[in-house]
């Protein structure tokens, strides 16, 4: 007899079945062109046309510091996402929230505050959408959202949006049709996908019933003491970005089963990803924690763990996430809130546990 848990594997392994000859079919398919203002770029045709799409991140809206990595992912994904044809609003936390991945707040208050001038030349890109590409920051307390406001988590920001947020602000009663989360400063693979904000914004949509997809925009796996996200990456990742969702909104693929979580690769002026490939997340440790004390006092700090490292894992999977996307692939991966183990390794324990007093 087929159990409900079986039912519901059989239907996920189906959903990444179709989503994957979806990223097959596209595997070569050259990087859209930057978006025109008035919106052209797709001679005319809008592949999103009448999406309606929540935009969170982990960075934040606010896109204050000089590198601009509080939050230029997100507008650059916005105004792809916007040239489109999506209506896009965004609730995001108000300040950097790398690293909550899904935690959320359960008690208090939280305030929603728009932003009426946005940076730098974003300002026009949804401008002839239905909610005029609106942007909310989120933070936490009844007062207004200022300097040393204490952020809502990514979570927070998604779950408030479907949870009456989006009704109240954008007179959207039925919610909207898909969240995207990012595009992220730097990249979300292997065990930085476990913290990751940017994951954990979209894993919260996909709890309450809405499909959710993730972007991320990468560094240069070059240089590894400073580590920076390029403006063409940004701009790569939201068209990629945007492209990718129409696909996947005309071939039914948006999925509530898991979160398609998008690595875009770090590559040279005019260069092109190799392919498109479809990934598991990987074993690898990426970053290690570094812990610095003084006294009771301890600084907080992170590495990139060097190859080899013994307090770093090695990775383990023939199509791991990281591993492609540092060979010049966009990685799409299926990202469950389910995290029970199903390998092998497993059979000893479990007979154990089945057969033990």
């Amino acid at each position: 007899m087929t159990t409900t848990a079986g039912r519901r594997a059989t239907a996920v392994l189906a959903a990444a079945g179709t989503l994957l000859l979806a990223v097959t079919a596209g595997a070569q398919a050259q990087v859209p062109r930057p978006p025109d203002r008035d919106q052209r770029q797709y001679g005319g045709a809008q592949p999103l046309a009448g999406l309606r799409v929540l935009m969170s991140n982990d960075d934040s809206m606010r896109m204050a510091r000089p590198d601009a990595s509080d939050g230029k992912g997100l507008y650059e994904a916005r105004r792809a996402l916007c040239a489109a044809g999506a209506d896009v609003v965004v609730m995001a936390p108000w300040a950097n929230q790398s690293g909550a991945g899904t935690s959320a707040t359960s008690g208090g208050h939280l305030t929603v505050q728009r932003r009426a001038v946005l940076p730098g030349d974003y300002a026009k890109d949804c401008s002839g959408t239905p909610s005029r590409g609106a942007v909310y920051g989120v933070c936490k307390g009844t007062s207004p959202c200022g300097p040393e406001s204490a952020s809502a988590t990514p979570a927070d920001t998604v779950r408030l949006g479907l949870g009456g947020g989006l009704a109240a602000k954008a007179g959207w009663a039925d919610g909207p049709d898909l969240v995207v989360s990012g595009s992220n400063y730097g990249p979300n693979v292997a065990s930085v996908v476990n913290e990751s904000g940017t994951v954990g914004a979209a894993l919260a949509a996909i709890d309450e019933g809405v499909p959710a997809v993730a972007l991320n925009s990468s560094y240069d796996p070059a240089v590894t003491t400073s580590l920076e996200v390029a403006d063409r990456t940004y701009r790569r990742t939201g068209e990629f970005g945007a492209d990718f969702i129409g696909r996947l909104h005309r071939r039914g693929l948006l999925t509530t089963k898991f979160v398609v979580n998008v690595n875009y690769p770090h590559l040279a002026e005019g260069r092109r990803p190799r392919s498109t490939a479809w990934t598991s997340v990987g074993t690898q440790k990426v970053v290690r924690s570094v812990y610095r004390g003084s006294g009771d006092t301890f600084a907080v700090g992170g590495a990139i763990c060097a190859p080899g490292a013994a307090e770093c894992r090695p990775e383990t999977k023939r199509d791991a996430d990281f591993t492609l996307l540092q060979r010049g692939h966009v990685t799409v991966t299926p990202v469950s809130p389910d995290r029970t183990f199903t390998g092998s390794e497993a059979a000893r324990l479990a007979r154990y546990v089945r057969t033990s007093r």
